[in-house]
Formats: structure tokens, sequence, C-alpha cells
């Protein structure tokens, strides 16, 4: 069962190149901070500007640095189906727990397309799949009935990290698909809402910066103390939206090098913040009491 606050891990480049050695401490740095995943690959992990090797060999630092403590769901999503099951059977082969698969990009399929490309990258491996429902970005919802057809015919195809906003799409998902199917949600602020309709966690961009903070909301919805995860989830919220002022990861990134977690280095076409989006995120994380 893929739960709790699991994170969109940020991919540290140093001199233009992945580096390692700031991942693997990364890592650490969020298990000993009660993460209950680590994503590879993903939005976060500027995927969409890593060569196959890197994305090959970010997926195998994290398995190896998480050394089976707790799951890793490779990014091995893609436009294109065949290259989408080559990255998957990669990581899975590399050992990874499961695999986040985002809806096609750019090329617009229909629903039919859709499901024909999941249930593909699904027969092709053994691994749990996420499917990654993210219209916004790619151009395409998968639609409630869409997703309840794949749970229902593809077994390994078992959760939706769900990113449309919203939570009517979500409650029909939990309506029509079967009991077993999770639901985690892909937009930080909606954490709370989410796991009041069935959901079972987050997988978090913030997460990045304050990883106790997520995994305690969670964890306290999970124990009943729903105040807790009230106090927390308002707590987080203009700290989250500091953390999406400007395109994702480009704000968390920043503010991962202004804490000195990991250089901010962005690949083109990803760029430095704007001056007035960046006071705004300073002014987030002083309030939040992570910068002085």
């Amino acid at each position: 069962m893929f739960k709790g606050s699991i994170v969109a891990i940020v991919t540290p480049f140093h001199n233009g190149k992945v580096d390692e050695k700031k991942l693997r401490g990364l890592i650490e740095f969020q298990i000993k901070n009660g993460t209950s995943g680590i994503v590879p690959c993903g939005t976060t992990g500027e995927s969409a500007t890593l060569t196959f090797d890197e994305h090959e060999k970010v997926i195998e630092v994290t398995i190896d640095q998480v050394d089976k403590r707790i799951p890793v769901i490779a990014g091995t999503g893609s436009n294109s189906t065949e290259e989408a099951i080559m990255l998957t059977r990669q990581a899975a082969s590399a050992g990874a727990d499961a695999s986040l698969q985002v809806s096609p990009y750019y090329n617009r399929p229909t629903q039919a397309g859709l499901y024909r490309h999941f249930k593909a990258i699904a027969q092709s491996v053994k691994i749990p799949i996420i499917l990654y429902n993210i219209a916004g970005r790619t151009g395409v919802n998968i639609e409630p009935e869409t997703i309840a057809n794949l749970a229902r015919d593809c077994k390994n195809i078992v959760a939706v990290k769900e990113a449309s906003a919203s939570l009517d799409q979500m409650s029909r998902i939990k309506a029509l698909c079967p009991p077993s199917f999770q639901l985690i949600s892909g937009d930080d602020s909606l954490t709370l809402p989410v796991m009041s309709i069935g959901g079972t966690g987050i997988i978090s961009v913030v997460a990045n910066i304050v990883p106790s903070d997520v995994a305690n909301l969670v964890s306290a919805f999970e124990k009943g103390n729903i105040k807790k995860a009230q106090i927390l989830h308002y707590k987080l919220l203009p700290l989250i939206k500091a953390c999406f002022v400007e395109t994702n990861p480009i704000p968390v990134k920043t503010a991962m090098g202004l804490l000195g977690l990991c250089d901010p280095d962005l690949r083109l076409p990803m760029c430095e913040m704007s001056q007035d989006n960046l006071g705004k995120l300073k002014k987030a994380l002083k309030d939040y009491g992570l910068l002085k």
C-alpha cells in the first residue's frame, strides 16, 4: 500500500551534471524526517531534461541509497508508449517498488488511447503502476471511468496520483474503483481534503524542504487527530503557495538552494525566478522560520 508523505524528490545538479552525492544526502534527509516513499524522476525531478542514461542512473542511485527502507516509486512515464515501457522495465530490473506513469503529454490521446497506453505498460512489467493525472501540464485528463476500467482490467494498476485539483473528480474515482484502489493527492494544498474523502496520502513537492511537517500532517489524520492535521495544513499553506508562485520545480529548488540543501541549479528551459517572486518565496521561508 502506498500511503503517507511520499516526496517527489528534486534531481540535484552541480556544474550541469547530476550530483549523485547530494542526491544520496537528500534521500537520507527524507528518511530521517519520516517520509514514507521516494519518487525519483518525476516532474519535480526535472525528468523532461534528463538524458536516458541520467534517468536510469538517478533511479538506480535512489534504489541503492534507500536500500529497501521505504518504497521507491520510479517516474517512468512518457508520451511514447514504447519509451515508457523501456523506462519502466529498466526501473523494474533495477529494483523499483513501483512506477509512476504520467499521462501522455503533447499528443493528447483519446480516452481509448489512454486506456491502451497504460494497459500496455502494465502488461510489460509485474511491479505496481501508479497513474499520474495532471491535465494542467499534459493537456489531457484521465477520466474517472477510464481509471476504473484500468483498475478493473490491470491488476498491477493500483493507484492514481490525482493533480486535477477537482475533489469532485477524485470522489468519482473513489466511487467507481475497487476499494483497494488508492487515491493519492498530487497537490500539496489538497492533502488534507483528499484524505478526508478516502485518500491515502500525498506525493509532495513541499516535503523536499519540510518533510517532517508533511509526514506529521498525514500521520495526524490517520490517527484521528483532525485538529492537529488542520493546524499543520494551515501552517503549510502559505509555504505551499510560495512553492508554486512559478512553475514547479523552480521555487522549491530555489528554496533548497537558499536553505543549503542542494545547489539551486535548473536546466533550461527552467530558469531562475523573477526578483519579485523570489522576494515572495524568501518571505514565506522567513515566516515559516526556515530562513533568517
